[in-house]
């Protein structure tokens, strides 16, 4: 089913087999392994793109291998990062889209189709490139037989999965005048296959390394082609288009882990949605035209990723975050994120011991530690509390993301490449922190026989909690925001106020982060990014057929944030005083309904300084406390 009116593709192609009919090809010997353990529980490992693209060999060599033995690993990755934020997969494979449909760009394009031949089947419809392939593609065709030598390694090479999605779309030819995007997918193809050639040193895998590159890069290149044209480049072609950078990252490090001497298989997850679950279980509500899953499809999509990647046998799965066709567009669904969902979704179906997210700090903050000198990290942290972060300014994880696994009651932890050792920040179901009432009880764990070191640890924790007993978690940040006020024209008659202001932000697509409300006055605070001058201009327009509207940009968002906040009597009479103090000047104040969150809006160029002042203030962290490694951003 698709809102764009593309055809419905068919989700199992004979390259990715359906449930129950897969057998893992023999595995070579002297290759590592996940545990041969029956019991072993399953442990995901999330990297982002930095991660992919900065310390692919450190996630083979050292993070890995370091779990293989106690549990069964699974590998998830986002597409690799560039030598710059330009450079980086996702935004190349937008370009690149974006470029497809650009005016002018169709001179010198040649659709050269060949005349078929008895007996060959008729190549798929373009838009429909996802399905099951009918015929040999084009590039396959033009590719000698692999030798013996070849064929082994391609069991356990990246060869090993589908191939790829645009693999189906063939003759169409490049003309002299070949359009901007030719230069993009070069750009994109080159870039890994440098990564690859610095990363692997066996001949043989980084040939067969190479050649997927350049099949994915050429079958991508042949779809803009045809996108081009029709003119048409759909939501859910966008979808495909950008998921080709989770085959590459994931093809990449497969074959690093082959190369390091650990069985890996790359898993493409392109046709998982069972046929017919999206129409069946799928369709929740409707909002803008766009249908939104409901909650059981994202259970049952849990389960087959389960039963997938159990068929991998022993080898480590490679997984990518892209999942295929989805009502209404993934990218629209979910957005960029969508391959942490996918990592959550692949813990819940694994019943695994614990979701790791891997990026480039040490876990979750106190507060910004490029802004906060004597920022500590936080050992453990609600996921009301994460969520919270998350909302106001701190890349945590998504708190959908994070709702699925939480509520089977799986821990999730942040942790660092560059500090594998460290054991990270975890975000905890509130029953299971230190300071719950279902919290570890020491004398029962003693008379359990529990290792003296691990007694050790808990207590420490236990203590630290203890001390910590309500006080706030961390303070957060958050900058770009735009103030909107509106005053009501009609003093006497507020009746319909409000319905008019908030059907006009519906309208206009406006996310509120805060308000504050009386019967005739609104003050609202938004994201300022993301509006032109021009849309913006409409926008108060149309406000002002409500009330009198003023504007008051250059604005953030300062949030102070702890589960034990609830019933702390003045935490946020010490926390206005603070600021008064520090002569900083509060616009607009705000409590969120969950009592955990206080916020206020203030003036940017008192954003760092307030930070300070309410970390010293209202945290009370002392200076010899652990602080961790510092990445280039705060979770």
């Amino acid at each position: 089913m698709s809102a764009s009116g593309d055809s419905t593709p068919s989700f199992a192609s004979p390259s990715e087999p359906s449930v129950g009919s897969y057998s893992p090809p023999p595995t070579p010997p002297n290759l590592h392994q996940n545990t041969m353990d029956p019991d072993a529980k399953w442990l995901v490992q999330k990297f982002g793109g930095t991660s992919v693209g900065k310390f692919a060999t450190k996630i083979a060599e050292e993070i890995v291998p370091a779990y293989l033995d106690d549990y069964r690993v699974a590998v998830v990755c986002s597409a690799r990062s560039g030598s710059t934020k330009a450079l980086g997969t996702t935004n190349l494979l937008l370009r690149a889209a974006s470029e497809a449909l650009q005016r002018g760009n169709s001179a010198g394009l040649v659709a050269a189709i060949p005349p078929q031949t008895p007996g060959t089947a008729t190549p798929p419809a373009a838009a429909n490139y996802f399905g099951r392939p009918q015929a040999q593609d084009a590039f396959s065709a033009s590719t000698p037989p692999m030798s013996p030598t070849t064929r082994t390694r391609s069991h356990s090479s990246p060869r090993s999965s589908s191939p790829s999605p645009f693999s189906c779309i063939s003759g169409l030819a490049f003309t002299p005048q070949a359009p901007s995007f030719n230069a993009t997918v070069d750009l994109l193809k080159s870039e890994h296959i440098t990564a690859a050639k610095q990363s692997v040193n066996d001949p043989g895998i980084l040939r067969e390394l190479i050649t997927e590159i350049e099949q994915d890069c050429e079958g991508l290149r042949n779809f803009l082609f045809a996108a081009q044209v029709i003119d048409e480049i759909s939501p859910r072609s966008k979808d495909s288009i950008v998921g080709v950078g989770e085959r590459l990252s994931c093809k990449l490090v497969a074959a690093i882990l082959r190369d390091r001497g650990i069985d890996s298989e790359f898993v493409s997850l392109e046709n998982i949605v069972p046929e017919g679950l999206e129409e069946s279980e799928g369709q929740g509500s409707r909002h803008r035209d766009v249908e939104t899953l409901d909650q059981s499809f994202y259970d049952k999509l849990a389960v087959v990723l389960g039963e997938r990647l159990k068929q991998c046998g022993n080898k480590v799965p490679v997984v990518t975050g892209f999942f295929g066709p989805v009502p209404g567009s993934l990218l629209k669904q979910i957005g960029r994120g969508y391959t942490d969902l996918l990592a959550a979704l692949l813990t819940v179906g694994l019943e695994a011991a614990e979701l790791q997210i891997w990026k480039e700090v040490d876990g979750v903050f106190t507060a910004d530690p490029r802004k906060v000198p004597t920022a500590r990290l936080i050992p453990a942290i609600s996921p009301d509390e994460a969520a919270e972060l998350t909302y106001y300014g701190s890349e945590v994880v998504h708190p959908f993301t994070m709702e699925q696994v939480i509520r089977r009651k799986i821990p999730i932890r942040i942790k660092n490449v560059e500090n594998p050792s460290g054991k990270g920040t975890v975000i905890q179901p509130e029953s299971e922190l230190p300071g719950s009432p279902s919290s570890p009880d020491i004398e029962a764990l003693v008379r359990e026989g529990t290792p003296l070191s691990t007694l050790a640890e808990i207590s420490v924790e236990l203590e630290e909690r203890h001390r910590r007993k309500r006080l706030p978690t961390a303070v957060t940040i958050k900058e770009h925001i735009l103030v909107v006020n509106v005053n009501s024209n009609r003093k006497s008659v507020s009746h319909g106020f409000l319905a008019g202001i908030f059907s006009t932000l519906d309208r206009f697509g406006v996310v509120v982060d805060l308000i504050s409300t009386s019967e005739v006055h609104v003050s609202m605070a938004i994201e300022d990014a993301g509006f032109s001058k021009k849309v913006l201009n409409r926008l108060v327009r149309e406000l002002e057929k409500s009330g009198t509207v003023s504007l008051h940009a250059d604005m953030a968002i300062l949030s102070l944030v702890g589960r034990q906040m609830r019933n702390m009597v003045g935490i946020a009479g010490r926390m206005f005083s603070t600021l008064a103090e520090g002569n900083v000047n509060i616009e607009m104040i705000s409590q969120g309904a969950s009592e955990i969150n206080i916020s206020c809006v203030i003036e940017s160029r008192d954003a760092e300084k307030a930070l300070n002042l309410i970390h010293q203030s209202c945290l009370q962290i002392k200076p010899e406390g652990p602080r961790g490694r510092m990445g280039p951003w705060l979770f």
